[in-house]
């Protein structure tokens, strides 16, 4: 369905994932990727001889097409579009782990060059919601940042982790762009401006989003996982052995509906239906994908899919025509109508034969039993599963233990479990031994996360003598907080953290809301006022009390702030809460992070002295060099060989000085990270306004260096007395 128009073999090799396609002058699409070697190349072939004499870039000496920007960084991310409508044309922006760049091809200036101290990990370029400008919004240490055209900061916000892919979708239908951001906590989180409006939890990190149409959107997790959601609905996903390199949505035949478009590590390119994920379209290179982008590179009225590799291969493909199409189409229908029935006709013969031997065995029931073997189990066969917390052994830790048996003497033969992030490739089979089966299989489930799971369960099931076994399917949800047993208020001490805070709500709710999120023995009743109940994580031991009083005052206590968040956010989606503020106080946690503010202004002052050296250093460098060569001139060898010896020290100092500065920044970067996930912590600790306006004033708090105004915020959600 797609057809290969062009091929270029360009004389650079390519970042993964760094390739763009813009109209940098508003009207030629140029192809611009980064290399290994800090340099962005632009492929132009619609101006050939038309040279400009460059501030930042070169003209290529293996290619008259390819203009070098030089970076001098590693190029963490690249994209390009319209930053300043005004101008009418497309900018290109380049993000490193210190820097963004927002550079004018055409006119060879910057329009801006910022300094991000949280890095720029994954970049997207678009309108946000009902911000006016369009923004280039970065990614990066547990930050997400957005700049207009002049480089000023519109946007911020954080989020759970480390950005790795971000993409623009209107994913409420509301005709404004929402903000996906993917990160490596497993989470995709939708912001809609600074809220999060959605949250999906995958198995990996997620490396690629790619918005389709409407409020379907295409992701790619770092396991080779690819697949399509509608708003939090996923509609389909694959796993290959083989890494998705890029994603992009594209319509192959032109009926109005967008294909994913994936490039594999291993140089294979496919596109599948965003319905069903079916493979449509293949296509191999001989190395890794670097890139998928779409434009009108021979600029004849259509709009080409690119795909390039990361040698530096490029292939351009439309859409057949429609006699080709057609063909093409009528072979593939044809072709998939008798696989179709061909896998129809081995399904039936299958069965057919299942049948047979059924029929045999109902035969030879009277004579088997006599002889002490059964054949067909009893049409009256349950499948029963129970949800337990197991505290652990010696010999084997606190788990949650799944408990699957059959109703009546039948035994379990085997037990295949399909879990997303409990098992190792997310499926788990049990097969008992022949001298332990039983009717009853017990199999440990650890979590490692707080989130709801389903368990998908087929078993086996049938007689020691059955050679033929019945298949049990069904479906078990294992509850948020499985990993909490319930234990005794008066067993050990509450901790000394808490949330507090009041709803309207009936406290029956609650207790059903506690019900369905935790595995109780037997469910919660109200008995008393205050009604409290505690429990114990099997994790680390940490101590959870949720104390619920008659007016709506509801406490909670433990250590763990993460906990607290995800209790909040659980019951606030339960009971339908849109703002809540809360009073919260961590005192071991906000000791910590005191503690990371303190380390944070000393790596400032550090950087700033090194960077002051380093420059010092570089100057008399300079300064000693003329030095020498004026003594090489004037023949007065020995004074040069003096110069340069010291010139070597120099060097030497200045190297040292950089691997100093080096390391400071990689400690600047992770004290970084814990501050804005503090931040992000404490945005959890509420719902709604509440929540966007603990996470600006933190910001503020921080960028004015007001320590107390910062715990005061995290403590009561507000900055004023």
């Amino acid at each position: 369905m797609l057809v290969p128009v062009f091929t270029l073999k360009l004389n650079h090799r390519i970042l993964p994932r760094m390739v763009a396609l813009g109209k940098y002058d508003g009207t030629h699409p140029c192809l611009a990727a980064a290399t290994q070697a800090g340099k962005v190349f632009i492929h132009n072939p619609h101006a050939r001889g038309q040279h400009v004499n460059a501030n930042r870039t070169m003209q290529s000496s293996q290619d008259s097409d390819i203009s070098l920007l030089n970076i001098n960084q590693g190029v963490s991310c690249l994209t390009a579009g319209v930053l300043n409508p005004q101008l009418g044309y497309d900018c290109l922006l380049v993000g490193t782990q210190t820097n963004l760049l927002a550079y004018d091809v055409y006119n060879n200036s910057d329009l801006f060059y910022r300094e991000v101290t949280d890095g720029a990990n994954a970049i997207v370029l678009g309108m946000l919601g009902d911000i006016s400008s369009p923004l280039a919004i970065i990614g990066g240490n547990c930050a997400l940042q957005g700049f207009d055209h002049e480089g000023n900061d519109l946007f911020w916000t954080v989020t759970g982790d480390n950005v790795r892919s971000l993409a623009l979708c209107d994913f409420d239908g509301d005709g404004k762009k929402e903000l996906l951001v993917g990160s490596e906590d497993f989470d995709i989180r939708v912001f809609k401006e600074d809220e999060i409006v959605a949250e999906m939890s995958e198995t990996e990190t997620i490396t690629a989003l790619s918005p389709m149409y409407g409020s379907r959107f295409g992701y790619a997790l770092s396991n080779g996982t690819v697949g399509v959601y509608d708003k939090t609905a996923r509609y389909w996903r694959i796993k290959s052995k083989n890494h998705a390199m890029s994603i992009h949505a594209f319509d192959l035949n032109s009926d109005g509906v967008c294909e994913l478009i994936t490039g594999w590590s291993n140089g294979k390119v496919d596109a599948r239906s965003d319905r069903t994920g079916e493979v449509i379209f293949k296509d191999n290179f001989a190395s890794s994908v670097a890139g998928v982008v779409e434009g009108d590179y021979r600029m004849d009225g259509n709009t080409q899919l690119i795909c390039c590799s990361v040698d530096g291969e490029v292939r351009g493909y439309l859409p057949g025509s429609q006699e080709m199409k057609g063909n093409l189409m009528d072979t593939s229908a044809e072709q998939d109508l008798i696989r179709e029935l061909s896998q129809k006709k081995q399904n039936l013969l299958l069965e057919l034969r299942n049948y047979e031997e059924n029929s045999k065995a109902e035969l030879s029931v009277q004579v088997n039993e006599a002889d002490g073997q059964r054949g067909v189990i009893p049409a009256n066969t349950q499948l029963q599963t129970a949800l337990s917390v197991n505290l652990g052994s010696d010999s084997q830790a606190a788990h949650v233990e799944l408990c699957i048996s059959t109703s009546n003497d039948t035994i379990i033969r085997a037990v295949l479990i399909f879990a997303e992030g409990i098992f190792e490739g997310e499926s788990h089979v049990v097969h008992p031994s022949l001298q332990n089966l039983s009717g009853r299989i017990q199999v440990p489930l650890t979590p490692p996360k707080d989130v709801p799971v389903d368990l998908h369960i087929k078993a086996f099931v049938g007689y020691r003598s059955s050679t033929q076994f019945h298949v049990f399917e069904l479906t078990r949800q294992l509850p948020r907080f499985s990993m909490y047993a319930l234990s005794s208020p008066d067993s050990v001490p509450e901790p000394l953290s808490f949330v507090n805070f009041t709803i309207s709500e009936r406290v029956q709710r609650v207790v059903m809301w506690l019900n369905q999120s935790f595995l109780l023995p037997e469910d919660a009743e109200l008995q008393s006022a205050p009604f409290l109940v505690c429990f114990t994580s099997l994790r680390d031991a940490g101590q959870l009390c949720i104390k619920i009083k008659p007016n709506g005052e509801i406490s909670i206590s433990t250590d763990d702030i993460d906990l607290a968040g995800d209790i909040i956010q659980s019951m606030a989606s339960f009971l339908a809460i849109e703002d809540l503020q809360v009073e919260a106080d961590f005192p071991a946690y906000f000791e910590e992070l005191r503690k990371v503010l303190v380390k944070v202004d000393e790596f400032h002052t550090v950087h700033q002295k090194l960077t002051a050296d380093m420059a010092d250093h570089s100057n008399l460098i300079r300064s000693m060099l003329v030095r020498a060569e004026d003594s090489r001139l004037m023949g007065d060898m020995r004074n040069m060989k003096k110069r340069y010896m010291e010139l070597y020290d120099l060097n030497r100092d200045l190297l040292n000085e950089y691997k100093i500065r080096c390391t400071n920044h990689t400690e600047l970067l992770n004290n970084l990270k814990s501050v804005n996930q503090a931040i992000q912590r404490a945005g959890q600790l509420r719902v709604g306004k509440p929540k966007m306006q603990v996470i600006t004033a933190c910001r503020d708090a921080i960028r004015n260096n007001n320590l107390n105004m910062l715990f005061r915020i995290m403590r009561v959600g507000t900055a004023s007395l």
